[in-house]
């Protein structure tokens, strides 16, 4: 085959790729990125017939959702439609979220199922973190739940590897930061939230890896889900196809840490443990 043919035939292997994530009608299966907005109908149930008096005088929820829609968001970037009921069996836990969000636990289409919606979500929760406190090991190193622990293990073994990791994310992460004076007063209209180290153990080389993130459950949620937006599959296989019929070379990178350049919406403030910082060292930014 010439040149020609080659670049045609690679081009019909990616085109045949992403014909295969169809069905046999031609439709993708997407995935919800979040619910963006809610509406009502008249047929919706008010809160003043709410309730269902029962033969003996007691009082029980209306179980319904009727005249509820939400609005979902896929990640083909397409918006949709689509009634409560649906969603509530197939997402209960971003319905949920979107209801505390916007303030609707109190509609009667909410109130008589998101509370326990709610305990759901939290047991959950308490099982993921459960699972990651039992996690004490990592192809045979010990993984630190806090950065006391992880400056002992250096001292030791004799190493400074856990030392290293949390100085290279908090050069990276510095940047971010306004330091403030020690006797400067509590920032107006801002929020204290606390922050934490994740550590990790990189495969193949065990480089120590930490990982600097704060606890976003003592601020306000924000009106939508906050999510970190991911390039599709089928996004690359077209970028792949693109490039392969305008004869463009791909080059590949790894973005050693990334952060927000933008200023958050929420103000907020933290106050590094003294304890800490007694015993980190003092080039740390």
């Amino acid at each position: 085959m010439d040149e020609g043919e080659v670049e045609a035939f690679s081009a019909n292997i990616i085109a045949e790729h992403i014909y295969s994530q169809v069905d046999n009608k031609g439709y993708t299966h997407c995935t919800l990125t979040e619910i963006i907005d809610h509406r009502k109908d008249s047929s919706a149930v008010t809160e003043d017939d709410a309730f269902v008096t029962m033969p003996n005088g007691q009082k029980k929820p209306r179980m319904t959702t009727k005249g509820w829609q939400l609005c979902c968001q896929w990640n083909d970037g397409s918006t949709s439609w689509h009634s409560l009921k649906d969603l509530k069996e197939s997402y209960l836990l971003q319905v949920v979220e979107h209801a505390v969000n916007n303030k609707l636990l109190e509609e009667p289409a909410f109130a008589w199922w998101v509370k326990k919606a709610l305990k759901t979500g939290d047991r959950i929760i308490g099982k993921m973190k459960s699972r990651y406190v039992r996690r004490e090991q990592k192809y045979g190193i010990e993984m630190p739940k806090t950065i006391e622990r992880a400056l002992q293990i250096d001292e030791e073994t004799g190493t400074t590897f856990w030392r290293d990791a949390i100085h290279k994310e908090m050069a990276n992460n510095a940047k971010a930061f306004e330091i403030l004076a020690p006797d400067a007063s509590t920032p107006v209209g801002h929020t204290f939230i606390k922050c934490h180290m994740v550590f990790d153990t990189k495969q193949g080389t065990l480089q120590r890896k930490a990982r600097f993130v704060t606890g976003g459950n003592m601020t306000e949620a924000p009106p939508s889900i906050t999510y970190d937006s991911m390039v599709s599959r089928e996004l690359v296989r077209i970028a792949f196809l693109i490039a392969e019929l305008n004869n463009l070379d791909i080059e590949a990178a790894d973005i050693g840490n990334a952060y927000l350049n933008a200023p958050p919406r929420e103000k907020i403030y933290i106050k590094p443990s003294l304890a800490q910082n007694s015993r980190a060292d003092t080039q740390s930014s």
